[in-house]
């Protein structure tokens, strides 16, 4: 059963499901290609580590990752209730189009049903099957459109972290993300730097392959707090691309303690 496939009439028996964690997290990059992705699912696993019950959704409806990187296979099940039940993996709670539709689907939708997508995704998913969560991390897409806006009308928002390579071109559309939670009424938790350097793993030399220092700057610049630089490492690619996000598949490696350090920076902020 392919749950975008329902027809009108087939409702669920009882109110799709509300569960509320205690904390929804966007994390969102005004451009693509930052690693917006790799930082929310490394994320969401630290702060598994520390604790916490999270689930992770991907809201990404024309390029969904999650399920590739957390190495989840199959179609997502609906439960009596005709809510969809979460995939689970390496401590986390996850759904994704990708568990919904062909992996070689294309979604060659219009705006309303990338909406209704994004609503079934948040609302229609039984993210309380293993417990109330504590937080809820929410994969955006790239840009400030419809995913974006239905978020904001659909969810109770604690915040957003934003995502940039140190680029001003990143840097750019970074500001506009900012920008667009600004007017929607969601605070900015912070900002995180990605792809900040590369360290050549024989010899260690540090090079600053996009710059640096350019996220931090335009934190400042925007008075938010400036969570943490994430460096571009072959082993971060590698274990996302082996379904194994690197956070669980090394979490003593430096690119796994970069994440710890931020995710116990977002944990503090939640507890405050």
């Amino acid at each position: 059963m392919s749950f975008m496939m329902r027809k009108s009439g087939d409702r669920p028996t009882r109110p799709a499901a509300r569960v509320a964690p205690a904390s929804i997290i966007a994390v969102a990059s005004g451009k693509g290609g930052v690693g917006k992705s790799t930082t929310s699912v490394n994320l969401a696993v630290a702060l598994s580590q520390q604790g916490l019950k999270v689930g992770l959704v991907d809201c990404d409806i024309y390029g969904p990752s999650i399920a590739h990187m957390l190495g989840l296979t199959g179609r997502a099940q609906v439960n009596d209730a005709k809510q969809i039940r979460p995939h689970f993996a390496h401590g986390l709670a996850a759904m994704t189009m990708g568990l919904l539709m062909d992996t070689e689907q294309a979604a060659v939708w219009r705006g309303p049903m990338v909406m209704k997508a994004t609503q079934q995704l948040l609302m229609e998913v039984d993210w309380g099957e293993r417990g109330t969560l504590d937080v809820l991390i929410v994969d955006l897409p790239p840009g400030t459109g419809d995913v974006q806006l239905t978020l904001a009308q659909t969810a109770t928002l604690t915040g957003a972290v934003i995502v940039s390579t140190p680029q001003d071109l990143a840097l750019i559309d970074a500001r506009k993300a900012k920008d667009m939670f600004d007017k929607v009424g969601a605070p900015v938790l912070g900002v995180i730097e990605n792809m900040s350097y590369f360290a050549c793993p024989k010899c260690g030399e540090r090079t600053d392959l996009f710059g640096h220092g350019g996220a931090r700057l335009t934190a400042e610049k925007a008075g938010l707090d400036f969570l943490g630089e994430i460096p571009l490492q072959m082993a971060i690619r590698e274990a996302g691309d082996a379904g194994i996000p690197v956070a669980s598949a090394a979490p003593q490696s430096d690119e796994a303690r970069a994440y710890a350090v931020i995710a116990e920076r977002l944990a503090r902020a939640l507890s405050s």
